[in-house]
């Protein structure tokens, strides 16, 4: 899918009754939730300084790319460790909910194709995968907090 048609989608959502919206094309998934009103003041709000940022965005997110590759090929040599990285900027939930458990945890093994968190971005709620095999060494992010382009996420063995 692409934006444009994402962004067809969010107005479809919004003037209808419906509440969630769930599309699967081409092994992408687009789930589409309504908040309730009070909770859509806060993202507005909270754009207002992604905004102002947004210029040192590709600057930082270079810096993050750089620093990943170094940490990767590091720790690859010294401890076999390898990292899966943030494919984008958004809120890191280790969960599906606050009331479920985390996807992962550590000492738990993953696949190519184990979802391993959901990173939020505008009201979309992407499932990560892992791409790598082994085990959970470590997870390097707290729930609900900001992440880059490239920040690692979580330590694999």
């Amino acid at each position: 899918m692409n934006f444009k048609e994402i962004k067809e989608l969010i107005e479809i959502l919004d003037q209808s009754s419906l509440t969630e919206i769930n599309i699967e094309d081409k092994g992408n998934i687009v789930n589409l939730k309504k908040e309730k009103e009070t909770e859509i003041i806060t993202p507005q709000v909270s754009q207002q300084p992604m905004q102002q940022i947004a210029p040192q965005q590709s600057a930082v997110s270079n810096q993050l790319d750089a620093q990943s590759t170094e940490e990767t090929s590091s720790s690859q040599e010294n401890d076999n460790l390898k990292t899966i990285n943030a494919p984008m900027v958004g809120t890191f939930y280790k969960s599906p909910s606050p009331e479920e458990n985390p996807y992962v945890q550590v000492g738990d093994s993953v696949s190519n194709e184990s979802t391993v968190c959901i990173l939020e971005a505008m009201k979309l709620f992407n499932e990560i995968q892992a791409e790598v095999t082994g085990e959970i060494a470590e997870i390097l992010v707290e729930d609900g907090q900001m992440v880059e382009y490239g920040q690692p996420l979580f330590k694999v063995k």
